[in-house]
């Protein structure tokens, strides 16, 4: 079984920086992407960024440069920095992991989510 946990989320004022961490666990033989989503209240879940096994990156609009992507192959791990927060960056953030491989074969996977709140 494939678990995804993330971390780093809380609330902070704008203009400041957050860094979240998504560790994935279980029998993973690889990964090809990893991304992060964010679900604002009364929003659908949305694109933040993703990264691919070979680190070629994607990111949303919104995200507008002040965020960064970055993944370490060897833990299973992606993070994303977030500079210069803004309160529309209020949101839950949930890790996803697709294509995953393991024994059992290929499967997508999501984390249970971590808060982000910005106050203006």
């Amino acid at each position: 079984q494939v678990q995804l946990v993330e971390s780093g989320g809380g609330f902070l004022q704008a203009g400041g920086s957050l860094r979240l961490s998504c560790a994935a666990s279980g029998h993973i033989l690889s990964i090809h992407d990893m991304g992060w989503y964010r679900q604002a209240p009364g929003r659908q879940r949305q694109l933040v960024a993703t990264i691919t096994s070979g680190r070629s990156t994607n990111y949303a609009d919104s995200t507008d440069g002040r965020f960064t992507i970055s993944r370490d192959n060897a833990k299973n791990t992606v993070y994303l920095q977030m500079n210069s927060l803004k309160p529309e960056d209020t949101a839950v953030y949930y890790c996803n992991a697709e294509h995953v491989l393991t024994r059992m074969g290929l499967m997508d996977y999501w984390g249970e989510g971590t808060l982000v709140t910005v106050s203006s």
